[in-house]
């Protein structure tokens, strides 16, 4: 009997010790706010200004660096500006650009138009780019912001800088508002729109800059998944860098779109 009462009391103190420590000791982890849009006052920007705002997100929102690094994941672009027209004489070259502007929308847009030589996806013999079009999916650069890039890489890679800062609207004059889409009916759909296999293994595509995403409801559940989603750097796989993947799906997402992906990860046994 004794040794029942202590035992009782050894195991009422070690419950209590893990409750303490797992309400106190272990840091909480809080969602990051979601970022805020940088307000561009083009108007006021001198070409040195939009040169070193193309920097600022080529080197930030635009997530550039991850694979345009020595690592090698991608082309390096400190010599674009010789390289672009070698590239557009280029038997497999596919694009219509005659400049090296033209040329640098049409990457940053149309990625596929002409793949490196070594850089294509994974048995595409160089044809398809795994690079995702930097005006959609998790990236949304704006017009103003794509021309700031491209300022930036003539400069930077030893081009002469044609971009135009582009124009402010008129005094009153209102945006035109952009109807709101329809809602993905798929997993598929919202993986091919929002790029995830650039990165990621799953639904068909080999991307290898982020986890493989093929088995990853065997491991993890739904909580675990919606927050990777919406805040991907709270908890960062080992063996990855937090800053990779972008913040910005939980505003880029639908309610039923979210639901709807995490339940599919969630499947993938």
């Amino acid at each position: 009997m004794i040794n029942f009462i202590k035992v009782a009391i050894f195991s009422v103190l070690m419950v209590g010790a893990f409750w303490g420590y797992s309400n106190f000791g272990i840091p909480q982890i809080k969602p990051a706010p979601p970022p805020v849009e940088e307000k561009l006052d083009l108007g006021a920007m001198t070409m040195e200004q939009f040169i070193a705002l193309g920097g600022k997100i080529y080197n930030g929102k635009g997530t550039c660096t991850l694979c345009h690094n020595a690592m090698g994941r991608a082309p390096m672009l400190d010599k674009i500006g010789t390289a672009a027209p070698e590239n557009i004489k280029s038997s497999r070259y596919k694009g219509t650009a005659k400049t090296v502007e033209e040329y640098l929308r049409e990457s940053l847009l149309k990625p596929s138009a002409f793949v490196v030589s070594g850089f294509g996806k994974a048995g595409s013999n160089d044809t398809e780019s795994p690079m995702p079009d930097v005006s959609g999916g998790g990236i949304g650069l704006s017009e103003a912001e794509i021309a700031a890039v491209i300022a930036y890489l003539q400069d930077s890679g030893g081009a002469e800088v044609t971009v135009a800062i582009p124009a402010m609207p008129a005094a009153g004059a209102e945006a035109p508002k952009a109807e709101e889409a329809a809602p993905l009916k798929t997993p598929e759909e919202i993986i091919a729109k929002y790029t995830c296999g650039a990165c990621h293994i799953v639904a068909g595509q080999s991307g290898a800059l982020g986890p493989s995403l093929a088995k990853i409801g065997a491991t993890r559940n739904k909580e675990y998944l919606r927050q990777a989603i919406l805040d991907p750097d709270a908890v960062v796989p080992k063996g990855f860098t937090a800053g990779m993947m972008p913040k910005t799906y939980g505003e880029q997402l639908k309610a039923k779109e979210l639901e709807m992906l995490v339940n599919y990860l969630a499947g993938l046994k």
